[in-house]
């Protein structure tokens, strides 16, 4: 068998020309991409500091008012009639001796809260107590001689039966038993005043109460005629409270009455800005006051705090009806022109906008109104400033009014008299 010698290597044919033309253009276009990227971006930034440089030109808008706001929520209101009134106890109690003698002890201070039948003072019991036990010592002896005089009946009519006395003579021990029984019966009542009249030198209290100042010193003569006592006593827990309403209040309160309802009263102090208690309405006077056209109401409170004295000034509030799921404001926010009453409501721009608003009860600090949404949001502040379509800017968290039972308080009113 022949060998076959391997032939020399091949040499590479030639690249053809296209593949060989590409290579020559991949730079190129390499070049070209780049720089269209950097023209692109270079335009992009130019366009960009344009932009901030007519921004920085342009004036900003100027800022809005700045505001406080409310929102207008949905509640109850009261309506209440307003009216002086005074404090007066229940009861004021002027202690007097019921006896007369000489005043040895004061067993309270003056200021002093006391309880029904505290001791308060003592009186010299001395002659009072000889008093009684001369009547004991009288009863003793009728009491003795009645005995005997019931021997000597049970005597005469053992005698009588047998014929051994008269008559007339057993009659009489009759008479003299039934006068010796009253003789016993009048030293009895003699004993029992002379209990009491020693009772009366201990003075003790007949409510309960506080202790007026001290009328009367240790050491005195005190007599049952005296005009001014020896000291006051006057309950305050409960107390009442006397006020005066137009008589034109008078149908609907009685309506109220009549069906069981309880009017609650409010007493305020002198500026009504603190309630000192609550309270509820008692009853009415029976006749109207001719010359003010105005009825007398009295109220009663607890007083547990001791806020109300005796013939202290009140302003007495008395609710006569509640307004039910009415929108509530601040009253504050409620304006008025020639024509109408309105408010300045907030849109969701931030601006505002006014709405003419009907005002209803109030009571000075929240009033009832309508035409109005629950919760929409008005100004509160800043109405000088304020016009349609002014931008504002809220101050801080916006107030709500405090819903619940609001009081409205209307004046009481007086017929004018002629």
């Amino acid at each position: 068998m022949e060998e076959i010698e391997p032939s020399p290597a091949e040499e590479p044919a030639p690249a053809p020309p296209v593949r060989q033309r590409r290579r020559r253009l991949r730079p190129w276009l390499m070049a070209i991409v780049l720089l269209l990227v950097g023209l692109t971006g270079f335009l992009i930034l130019q366009h960009r500091q344009k932009t901030i440089v007519a921004a920085a030109k342009t004036p900003s808008p100027p800022p809005g008012i700045a505001i406080s706001t409310a929102v207008a929520e949905q509640g109850n209101i009261g309506v209440y009639i307003n009216a002086l009134g005074s404090v007066a106890p229940v009861y004021t109690v002027t202690v007097k001796s019921r006896v007369d003698g000489q005043l040895m002890s004061v067993n309270f201070r003056e200021g002093q809260m006391v309880k029904q039948g505290d001791l308060l003072a003592e009186i010299d019991s001395r002659p009072f107590e000889a008093q009684l036990a001369q009547a004991e010592g009288q009863y003793q002896r009728d009491k003795a001689l009645l005995e005997n005089a019931n021997i000597d009946l049970t005597r005469y009519q053992i005698a009588a039966s047998k014929n051994a006395i008269p008559k007339q003579q057993l009659d009489t021990q009759f008479a003299t038993v039934h006068q010796y029984e009253g003789i016993v019966k009048i030293d009895q009542a003699q004993i029992d005043n002379a209990k009491v009249q020693v009772g009366y030198c201990r003075i003790t209290s007949p409510i309960t109460g506080r202790v007026g100042l001290r009328l009367v010193d240790p050491g005195n003569i005190v007599h049952a005629a005296d005009a001014n006592g020896m000291l006051v006593i006057t309950q305050l827990q409960p107390i009442n409270v006397l006020f005066s309403v137009a008589e034109d209040y008078l149908p609907q309160i009685r309506q109220q009455l009549r069906r069981g309802n309880r009017l609650t009263v409010d007493a305020f102090d002198r500026t009504q800005q603190t309630k000192l208690s609550s309270g509820a309405l008692l009853t009415f006077d029976n006749e109207i006051d001719s010359t003010t056209g105005t009825i007398k109401l009295k109220a009663i409170f607890p007083n547990n705090d001791g806020a109300l004295f005796p013939n202290q000034f009140v302003n007495a509030r008395l609710l006569v009806n509640t307004q039910r799921r009415v929108i509530l404001i601040p009253s504050v926010a409620i304006q008025r022109n020639a024509q109408d009453s309105f408010v300045y409501v907030v849109k969701p721009d931030q601006t505002v906008a006014m709405q003419t608003v009907s005002a209803g009860t109030t009571d000075g600090n929240v009033t009832a109104v309508e035409g109005l949404n629950a919760g929409d949001v008005i100004a509160v502040d800043g109405f000088d400033k304020l016009q349609n379509g002014v931008r504002v800017s809220v101050r801080g968290i916006s107030e709500k009014p405090a819903i619940g039972n609001r009081q409205s308080a209307i004046s009481p009113g007086r017929r004018s008299v002629p």
